[in-house]
């Protein structure tokens, strides 16, 4: 063989063979059930690097996804991989960078508060991007990008509880330190607005994922029947004048109001609202993105 072809042929028995020891290496170990961000990690990625060595014999990734899984096992500083590592079209560039912003924001608290969910997220943006690339395989870009914004949706859902109740911990001490009573001002929230759904947007955006139709659609499907009256809600985070962004909510909240319209629910039903800044579900200065404020909730008004 001459040396002009037997370079390139090495190069690739090299390459097979760094991919398939990553890959055989994770595959030997034992699954297990997991139970912190790290072992989700692992059995995110282990289960991605199987897919892709075994169903679509993509090695190229599979040495990616085991790299990833193996490395989880040493430390828990594993994020997705930055945009410039893809070499994504043009057009979807974006859309993926706006993604891996929101996923770097909450990084630190979903940690905490919901390590499942963004081992799923880190995984699955990575996944997204891999395909995207590729982008040839259209149920498999949708797979990948349904599962992030699954695992982003649950993400903020948790930061959102966590934040409330917090707030709620902070006034029970304050008021449990009050000498008198009189200083203490008692609040009660309204129990014909019972909070029932809430839908997440992208930064500077109000149009609805396929992820969240399918949540308003769940939502009606268990719900619609005990309820007379909706109240949509229009939130944003405080990026931006406060001018702009109550446009903002009130646009938000207006393409809910259109879904559930299209959903089988009466206009007359429906009431909208735009909070803008107001009413932020985690407390942030001015100026600040947080994905977790840029949200419409959906209440019952009966």
């Amino acid at each position: 063989m001459q040396l002009k072809y037997l370079i390139p042929f090495l190069s690739i028995i090299i390459f097979l063979s760094g991919c398939s020891a990553s890959y055989k290496q994770l595959s030997t170990m034992e699954s297990k059930n997991p139970s912190s961000f790290q072992e989700y990690l692992l059995n995110e990625y282990k289960q991605r690097a199987t897919f892709e060595a075994e169903e679509m014999h993509d090695w190229n990734s599979a040495k990616l996804y085991s790299e990833k899984a193996l490395k989880s096992l040493e430390t828990d500083e594993i994020y997705p991989e930055e945009i410039s590592y893809w070499k994504l079209p043009e057009e979807n560039i974006n859309e993926i960078r706006i993604a891996y912003d929101n996923l770097m924001t909450i990084y630190k608290d979903a940690k905490k508060i919901d390590p499942y969910n963004l081992a799923r997220a880190i995984s699955s943006l990575d996944c997204w991007s891999e395909q995207q690339e590729e982008n040839w395989q259209t149920w498999d870009i949708n797979s990948c990008k349904d599962d992030f914004l699954k695992a982003m949706h649950d993400i903020y859902e948790k930061i959102s509880i966590e934040e409330k109740e917090q707030e709620t911990s902070n006034k029970e001490e304050k008021n449990s330190n009050n000498e008198t009573n009189n200083e203490v001002t008692i609040v009660t929230k309204n129990k014909n607005e019972e909070l029932m759904q809430i839908i997440y947007f992208d930064f500077d955006k109000f149009n609805l994922s396929e992820v969240s139709k399918e949540k308003i659609k769940l939502f009606l499907d268990n719900n619609s029947s005990t309820i007379e009256e909706y109240l949509v809600v229009g939130h944003t985070d405080t990026k931006g004048t406060k001018k702009y962004n109550l446009s903002l909510s009130i646009k938000r909240a207006e393409v809910v109001k259109e879904i559930l319209i299209n959903y089988g629910i009466q206009q007359s039903r429906i009431k909208i609202l735009g909070k803008g800044e107001e009413s932020l579900a985690v407390n942030t200065p001015d100026d600040t993105k947080q994905p977790a404020n840029r949200r419409v909730e959906i209440k019952n008004t009966n």
